[in-house]
């Protein structure tokens, strides 16, 4: 037996897109866990960096990106399911999502910034990620 997804009303769908977190996610506190047990002392969401990092080390001038695939369109299973409904505003919203993305690690890296994307799907292989992270260090 097949289950057929229901068709939720625009108002019930902007509901639970309002209800998505942005930031403390799930993938996000994943990789902090992981941090601190060899890079200690970041600081969360600085305002003051351009694109508001995920994860700064403003000292070294290292900032950690964790997006998530659907978000930010990343070049994956997740990333490249696109919503039957509305596809064309979340094709839009994606591509002004990866724009916005560019523009803020360009401007980053004038500033002597380095910075690492931590993609979601990342996460199902932990020692690859840890190794990617201690790379970046």
């Amino acid at each position: 037996m097949r289950l057929s997804r229901q068709v939720e009303s625009p108002a019930r769908r902007s509901a639970i897109m309002r209800a998505v977190k942005s930031r403390d996610t799930a993938p996000e506190r994943a990789v902090r866990a992981m941090l601190r047990s060899f890079a200690p002392g970041y600081r969360l969401h600085r305002k003051d960096i351009p694109g508001n990092p995920d994860i700064a080390y403003v000292g070294r001038k290292q900032a950690i990106f964790v997006h998530g695939c659907f978000w930010h369109g990343h070049d994956c299973a997740r990333g490249a399911r696109m919503p039957k409904a509305n596809a064309d505003y979340w094709r839009a919203k994606i591509a002004r999502n990866k724009a916005r993305d560019e523009t803020n690690f360009a401007r980053l890296a004038e500033l002597g910034w380095r910075t690492l994307t931590v993609w979601e799907c990342e996460l199902k292989d932990k020692d690859a990620l840890e190794k990617k992270l201690r790379a970046f260090f």
